[in-house]
């Protein structure tokens, strides 16, 4: 699987992205710069966290205007898999590539805790390896991860399946004190129509390793390794008949 990992002024998260693909996972991958117009054949591009462009105007606003951005739209238009994690989603949030928005954590502080996520679809390319209603831990750190849309929106949302992830108590129940930014239905990450392009707050980079005493982020990325794998295989049958 080729990986590429966009690097914009201000990223702070694309090293430990890379090290995931690279170095645990073991996947052909490389650094994209925001400048760069051409994503060099990715199967999988990741929009990491960070404060891009210093967050200025809102988080993810100047970032989106790049030209490694316009690559990525073309990328997820045509079908390729993005994966956006903390500014990486408010990026794609800004970019048009998901719906709704983000504001300040209900707290208005800077929130770096670990939260507890509920599997909301286990058959995306992101999800596979999880099972529907499964509860991970996850780190969050951010200070506008409050997701918000009209009330039309998330309704669509919902019935079309495109809530991946809910932030939950470790029971697995919806529970408001641990919504600790405030985000709508307690949604802590979304996806298109399409399927293959995941926004999240949370960071499953950072437990992905036994060493970091959670690795229930690593089948986020063993998932999509299985699936451009399976994806590979097909077309390569396809081709010898």
């Amino acid at each position: 699987m080729k990986c590429g990992v966009v690097v914009s002024p201000g990223s702070n998260c694309d090293h430990d992205v890379y090290h995931v693909l690279k170095h645990v996972l073991g996947q052909e991958t490389r650094f994209l710069w925001h400048r760069d117009s051409s994503l060099g054949g990715c199967d999988l591009v990741v929009v990491p966290g960070g404060f891009s462009y210093g967050d200025y105007l809102r988080a993810g606003a100047l970032a989106a205007l790049s030209p490694a951005m316009a690559a990525v739209r073309r990328h997820a238009e045509a079908g390729g898999l993005v994966l956006g994690i903390c500014n990486g989603f408010q990026i794609l949030l800004e970019a048009g590539l998901l719906p709704g928005a983000m504001l300040r954590n209900r707290t208005l502080r800077f929130e770096c805790r670990q939260l507890f996520l509920r599997v909301e679809r286990d058959d995306l390319p992101f999800t596979s390896r999880y099972r529907a209603g499964q509860v991970l831990r996850m780190p969050i750190a951010h200070a506008e991860g409050n997701y918000v849309a009209e009330d039309e929106e998330l309704d669509r949302l919902e019935a079309a399946g495109e809530v991946v992830f809910r932030y939950v108590g470790p029971d697995g129940e919806v529970d408001e004190e641990w919504n600790v930014n405030g985000s709508a239905r307690a949604i802590a990450a979304v996806c298109n129509r399409a399927g293959n392009v995941l926004g999240m707050m949370p960071h499953p980079e950072r437990c992905a390793e036994e060493i970091l005493g959670n690795i229930d982020g690593l089948d986020l990325f063993a998932s999509i390794l299985d699936h451009v794998g399976q994806r590979s295989q097909k077309a390569g049958l396809e081709v010898a008949q």
